[in-house]
């Protein structure tokens, strides 16, 4: 295909590559690589194309869509290994059928191995485990610029430590192994907080023993957490309405309603007042009817379709310090609150935010200096959305936040280089290693990079 528009999966990202190839083997890749004269640079492959800032844009270049290499090539007793166009739902309903799960069951069903295997994900850290999925990722192999193939494995700490976030600029990773373990019941449960009540509480929620994801209403100083363990003494059989139940209001009915109410109601006193009352018809949900001693971690995860419909929302991160969370937490509802005075907008959706523990499984993990909390945005992309968020990003700046090159839309150049320092010139010097004539070089990465 030539000359084709392409948006990411929510479509606000919009790229004009010259070529559009779907790829179905390891060999059409390496031919595409080699032949600059037929596939322009820049080259860039993508999976079901959610990431939120223009991280797969190919404008003038090569677009690889991954979907049609998704097999499964070998389930093993603690590990699976997997065609990078597979995406993560179907990977984790397969290993449920072999009573297995991944260690990271993170909420956007739609992500595919190869994003997985060197892009940042997000998930609330099970007790003493990792909340990124790349992090469990033990093996990759990659087509290297010159056509060449890469395998890298945990043999080699520093090397995949550098592809685990490496976001396709050293090569396009074509399958990976995951390592995952026999499922085990999973009990869940919701508590609302207020504001100070939470902050009063935290040092405790941190040591309870249980993962913390949490949704944060501003406007009305509330919290709502979700807090998860495993629970491998529950007996009987799991219960199989819980997670679809939290995912329908989450990812279907609650961006359907807050896209409609803000389509109808001009007046935005009487809009957010409609959408607040939504809020807590779904705090009392959580508390209510998401809850139970066991269930399947599997369930967690979230089928979003392959074409985005009218239930589709956007979204933000920026990660801080535990340590400052207590701290920045108020100031935050403040600055939305104010930003709600001066400029009449709010985003017209919750925050979600997630506890992620210390991992240094990839260079530019988010949790590199230790465990961190987040504070991420959700809407509908509702008008004042995208000059609301250089405020957000500015804000988070300032206070000691640091973003994620494929969740954190209208992050600035300077905003990644005060928050990852010294990693972000080390990647910046390992991708002129692995691509000296920057074939997969797009305009997005040479900005923040300076290239």
């Amino acid at each position: 295909m030539a000359g084709t528009t392409i948006t990411n999966w929510f479509g606000d990202v919009t790229s004009h590559p010259r070529v559009v190839v779907e790829a179905a083997s390891v060999d059409e890749i390496i031919k595409i690589l080699k032949d600059p004269d037929h596939y322009p640079s820049p080259v860039r492959a993508v999976g079901s194309n959610h990431s939120t800032p223009p991280c797969g844009v190919a404008e003038g270049g090569t677009l690889i869509k991954m979907s049609k290499m998704n097999r499964i090539l070998e389930l093993g007793t603690d590990t699976v290994t997997v065609q990078a166009g597979a995406i993560a739902i179907d990977i984790a309903h397969e290993l449920e059928k072999h009573g297995m799960q991944f260690y990271v069951n993170t909420e956007i069903g739609s992500l595919s191995v190869g994003s997985a295997a060197c892009a940042g994900t997000k998930d609330a850290s099970m007790p003493g485990e990792y909340g990124q999925v790349g992090s469990y990722i033990t093996r990759i192999g990659m087509v290297l610029p010159s056509g060449e193939l890469l395998d890298v494995s945990d043999d080699q700490p520093e090397l995949i430590q550098k592809v685990r976030s490496s976001y396709g600029t050293f090569g396009i990773v074509y399958q990976a192994t995951y390592k995952i373990r026999p499922i085990l019941p999973m009990a869940v449960r919701h508590e609302t907080f207020k504001l100070a009540d939470f902050l009063a509480k935290l040092p405790q929620l941190m040591t309870s023993g249980d993962s913390l994801m949490y949704y944060m209403f501003p406007y009305e100083d509330l919290i709502t957490v979700e807090f998860r363990h495993y629970n491998p003494g529950a007996t009987g059989d799991p219960d199989k309405h819980v997670w679809p139940l939290r995912n329908y209001m989450w990812a279907k009915a609650g961006p359907l309603f807050s896209a409609q109410v803000e389509a109808n109601i001009s007046n935005k006193t009487v809009r957010y007042k409609v959408i607040d009352g939504f809020c807590a018809v779904w705090r009392f949900k959580l508390e209510n009817l998401v809850r139970s001693e066991n269930t399947v971690a599997t369930d967690q995860i979230i089928s979003y379709p392959p074409v985005a419909d009218a239930s589709r929302y956007t979204f933000s991160l920026w990660a801080f310090p535990e340590e400052l969370y207590p701290s920045v937490l108020p100031l935050y509802f403040a600055f939305c609150k104010k930003y709600y005075h001066d400029t009449g907008y709010r985003n017209n959706m919750l925050y979600v935010g997630y506890r992620i523990l210390k991992d240094r499984q990839s260079l530019l993990s988010y949790s590199w200096d230790g465990n961190v909390m987040t504070i991420d945005p959700v809407s509908t992309g509702n008008p004042g959305w995208t000059t609301f968020l250089p405020a957000y990003n500015q804000w988070c700046s300032d206070h000691g936040g640091v973003p994620l090159p494929n969740q954190t839309p209208l992050a600035t150049r300077a905003q990644i280089e005060k928050a990852l320092g010294e990693r972000w010139k080390q990647f910046a010097e390992a991708r002129r290693t692995f691509d000296p004539k920057n074939r997969l070089l797009n305009d997005f990465f040479r900005d923040l990079l300076g290239e």
